[in-house]
């Protein structure tokens, strides 16, 4: 694996490897000292050109308990406010000797564009382009999913195993969400049946096309499809006009169609879980009940997170020097 760019571009065996490595790293976190020696000597570009406190902020520490030195780069305030291209500033990076850069970008297929050109001669990691994709956020949540509800709910040693037999409710804002592409795409590699929940208004056009189910009846999905999990989405006005731009006729009725109270939530299977990728809108897409809830892993998939980013940057930078050293021996 050379780059993480989408989550349609890992392999069934590729995602539970990366899966089982977080598995690893998680249990190195559990130490009084949590630090690994593993990325000594390496050095890792945060390039946002996007606002992401979380997301930033877990592949910094990420980073930095692998032991490799961190650069964080904001657009704000920089070089590229004064107009600097993406090619420069890429340029700039790996003059000053970046091994991985993750990037967070507003123009879908950035990622790509920066791996592909020859620009940084270090791996690239997607952390979220445009409407486009956000795989380590899949990542993330299939590994909360997978710790949860797959190995007798989590009792047993889940090593090796996918997300076979579950079932997956996604549900508000596809339509922006790089979130919801990326899910899809992961969770039906890992096995798992999926099936969208929103607003005609707020489905993509051309979902026919993906690998899963598409339902305007969140109650239905709930009664009828008991899913195992329901993850529910940020609705992000900042992407539409004002007063939601015309995709739904008040806040009062997508919540009430579309949000997560504690009905809703007491309706739902008594194993399942309650999945968000943050930052929640209280009262809107969830309900203060059921983001409190004990059956809410919000708070946990952010701690996952931390888990999933180190196993990616470890496998990028050190798992094939690991694997040739290995075949030396």
């Amino acid at each position: 694996m050379k780059h993480l760019l989408s989550a349609s571009d890992l392999t069934r065996d590729e995602a539970v490897h990366i899966l089982d490595t977080a598995g690893q790293m998680a249990a190195t976190q559990a130490r009084e000292i949590k630090k690994l020696p593993t990325l000594r000597g390496r050095t890792v570009v945060n390039l946002f050109f996007e606002d992401s406190t979380r997301t930033r902020i877990s592949f910094e520490t990420a980073a930095k308990r692998l032991s490799a030195d961190v650069i964080n780069f904001s657009a704000k305030g920089s070089s590229v406010s004064k107009g600097e291209s993406l090619k420069d500033t890429a340029l700039t990076l790996q003059a000053m000797g970046a091994d991985a850069v993750v990037i967070r970008h507003q123009a879908s297929g950035a990622p790509h564009t920066l791996a592909s050109s020859g620009w940084t001669h270090g791996a690239v990691v997607n952390a979220g382009d445009g409407t486009h994709q956000h795989p380590t956020q899949a990542l993330l949540d299939a590994y909360t999913l997978r710790r949860h509800l797959v190995g007798d709910r989590g009792r047993a040693d889940v090593s090796g195993r996918d997300l076979h037999g579950l079932h997956v409710a996604v549900v508000g804002d596809v339509l922006h969400s790089r979130v919801a592409r990326s899910n899809v795409q992961l969770l039906h590699t890992l096995g798992a049946r999926v099936t969208l929940v929103a607003p005609p208004t707020l489905v993509p056009v051309g979902v026919e096309a993906w690998p899963c189910e598409v339902s305007y009846r969140l109650d239905d999905v709930i009664v009828d499809g008991k899913p195992d999990a329901i993850m529910m989405l940020r609705v992000q006005r900042e992407r539409m006009s004002s007063a939601g731009g015309g995709f739904f006729p008040s806040p009062l009725k997508y919540s009430r169609g579309y949000g997560l109270d504690a009905r809703r939530l007491e309706a739902l299977p008594e194993h399942a879980i309650v999945l968000h990728p943050g930052p929640m809108n209280r009262g809107l897409e969830i309900s203060a009940d059921a983001a409190d809830s004990d059956r809410a892993v919000i708070v946990e998939q952010v701690a996952n997170g931390v888990a999933v980013r180190m196993a990616v940057l470890y496998l990028l930078l050190a798992g094939e020097q690991s694997t040739t050293n290995r075949s030396a021996e």
